[in-house]
């Protein structure tokens, strides 16, 4: 009797709070559509001095990564990113340096999380975990409690090894597509009109020609990963997945 009181006590201490979840899309638009188009069209449009124009564009990656660190307590790599890509591109063209640089610049960053992503793997946050084992879309704890049941962990780790070599190559793919692409488009000087609109044109070329192929390599590496899950746990695809709807469950302190 005295066991069954205690028992119902514990379910009574457990609250469901929802998770937060980020906005994918408010998260593309504040940290890379709208700082681009503000930086293609600005000045056509609002009649804007490029110091405005850059000054404007970069407020919209520092407020979403404002925003989001107060809704999550978590940085947000997109919006540094974000932050980053537009100030080295107004940079470049406010600076009025030599066009080649824009193309320096398409390459350094996925080439730079291409490198990180290697380099974090033998820490204790690697990058893989952000991108494709992240504990916003995965139930970690789930899956890791059962890779331990089941003892097939160092299997799983060596699997995300090689999901992080692939998600590695997308990176410098992206980076490889990134500099030809920014040398066939950018043929005029930076900080004139000419050169506003071959940015423009080559952000509009950008997703078709770079997100795809990079897209493809990422879904495999996504589609390995679940099938080793599901493998090695046992789990079912619904056990693994954090859906909308679900809620984490946090215990109360006891008093």
């Amino acid at each position: 009797m005295q066991s069954e009181n205690s028992t119902s006590t514990v379910n009574n201490d457990i609250k469901p709070v929802r998770a937060k979840q980020e906005n994918p899309w408010l998260s593309l638009g504040f940290n890379i559509f709208i700082p681009a188009i503000l930086m293609s069209k600005g000045d056509d449009w609002f009649g804007f001095s490029p110091a405005m124009v850059l000054s404007i564009a970069l407020l919209f990656p520092i407020s979403y990564g404002i925003y989001d660190f107060i809704q999550r307590k978590k940085y947000n790599l997109i919006s540094i990113l974000g932050f980053t890509s537009v100030l080295l591109t107004g940079g470049i063209g406010l600076l009025e340096l030599d066009k080649d640089w824009i193309a320096v610049k398409e390459a350094a960053i996925p080439g730079i999380l291409g490198v990180a992503t290697l380099v974090t793997l033998k820490t204790s946050k690697p990058l893989v975990r952000l991108f494709l084992y992240n504990d916003q879309i995965i139930n970690v704890p789930k899956v890791e409690a059962q890779l331990e049941k089941n003892n097939s962990k160092s299997k799983f780790d060596r699997l995300l090894v090689y999901c992080t070599f692939l998600l590695a190559c997308s990176f410098t793919l992206s980076a490889v597509l990134n500099y030809f692409l920014a040398k066939h488009f950018i043929r005029s000087d930076t900080g004139t009109d000419a050169f506003n609109d071959e940015m423009a044109k080559m952000t509009f070329w950008s997703y078709p020609v770079i997100f795809l192929p990079t897209m493809v390599i990422t879904v495999y590496a996504l589609w390995k990963m679940f099938k080793g899950i599901k493998l090695y746990t046992g789990l079912e695809i619904e056990d693994i997945f954090i859906l909308p709807e679900d809620v984490v469950i946090e215990k109360k302190e006891s008093k």
